[in-house]
């Protein structure tokens, strides 16, 4: 199996998860993956995305020209390629509309990942990028600043993005992502949280980074 067909259906897969685990609808979210420096695989634009394969799966370049496709690439296109262009350490973009994480981006709250270890490791602090519009140069640019910062990142007024060095662990962070925002929605209705310590939280950074280095390996 190439890489291109191995990505694709690993697109198709990740977003049919999105979607049933409730973390976005039918129209709404999309995938991609990094092939090489100069391709991405992509999820289409006006394909209900519970139903997508592989052959759904749009390949394009890095100006976002698409390449034997049957459908229309994502309208976020432009934000995926300037998150790959930002971050070239990045190989998977998982962008959807979990409801709690949203609701977090519609208001003035953050969502503290210090309340649990699994939650500080795997997503560090979330960056909240500007509002602009869906689809637009603005949401892309936007959007690839944030990442310079983070592999979480809040959508204002919109969604979520999360980015990995695969696929599994981009798809994982959202995941986490919501879960750590339920956690902390309910937390704060149940009053006096009790986050992790600026030390716990430093000794958990430290700890990861030299996990991931060694598992790298």
């Amino acid at each position: 199996m190439t890489k291109a067909i191995q990505a694709k259906a690993d697109v198709a897969a990740y977003m049919q998860r999105l979607y049933n685990k409730g973390l976005t609808t039918c129209s709404g979210g999309n995938i991609s993956i990094r092939l090489s420096k100069n391709q991405i695989a992509i999820t289409p634009s006006g394909v209900d995305k519970s139903f997508l394969t592989s052959d759904d799966i749009i390949i394009c370049d890095m100006s976002g020209k698409a390449i034997k496709a049957k459908h229309k690439a994502s309208m976020e296109t432009a934000m995926h390629l300037a998150i790959y262009k930002a971050r070239p350490d990045v190989h998977a973009v998982v962008h959807a509309h979990p409801p709690y994480a949203t609701a977090f981006s519609t208001t003035n709250h953050e969502i503290n990942t210090a309340l649990t270890g699994e939650t500080r490791a795997l997503l560090g602090k979330p960056e909240t990028a500007t509002y602009a519009c869906m689809g637009s140069s603005k949401l892309a640019e936007s959007a690839g600043k944030a990442s310079l910062k983070t592999n979480t990142i809040l959508l204002s007024n919109h969604g979520a993005i999360t980015l990995g060095t695969n696929i599994f662990e981009a798809y994982n962070r959202m995941e986490v992502l919501e879960a750590a925002a339920h956690v902390c929605y309910i937390s704060k209705m149940l009053g006096k949280e009790k986050p992790l310590s600026s030390k716990q939280t430093k000794d958990i950074d430290t700890f990861f980074k030299s996990y991931s280095k060694k598992t790298a390996k």
